[in-house]
């Protein structure tokens, strides 16, 4: 069966590496032939999240990295899209679909398809995110 893209791109923290995180990227394996993950550095998240992940960048890389779903896994040090974009060829940008419809992804919409690449919203696995799993363990 026939990928409808080539060459996948997401990006996540993945902390407490949970079944959300898995069905996101079995989805988007589904629909590429190679599929890039950005684990977001430890830095990269205390610079937007202001908190510290509970598990260090090198484990949840080496966690995503050995997911079947995914051939290769990058360190996200920037959370701009475009800056990655710059470096690396992708056709496509899996996300969660809670973020379709906000400023900020109708801003890389319009710049993506300036370039021929596409977003395609995942739906997000309801009851289970990596805050609510923090709640629970403090």
């Amino acid at each position: 069966m026939q990928k409808k893209y080539k060459i996948g791109y997401t990006t996540g923290v993945y902390d407490m590496f949970h079944i959300g995180h898995l069905n996101l990227l079995q989805r988007a394996k589904e629909m590429c032939d190679y599929l890039i993950v950005g684990v977001s550095t430890d830095e990269c998240v205390e610079t937007y999240k202001h908190k510290t992940p509970v598990i260090p960048y090198e484990q949840r890389a080496a966690i995503v990295a050995a997911i079947r779903y995914v051939d290769e896994v990058v360190p996200q040090t920037t959370m701009d899209k475009m800056e990655f974009l710059k470096h690396r060829h992708f056709d496509v940008m899996f996300h969660g679909d809670e973020w379709k419809g906000t400023p900020l992804y109708n801003k890389y919409e319009e710049e993506f398809a300036k370039v021929g690449v596409h977003i395609e919203y995942l739906p997000h696995t309801k009851g289970i995110n990596s805050t609510l799993l923090r709640t629970k363990i403090e």
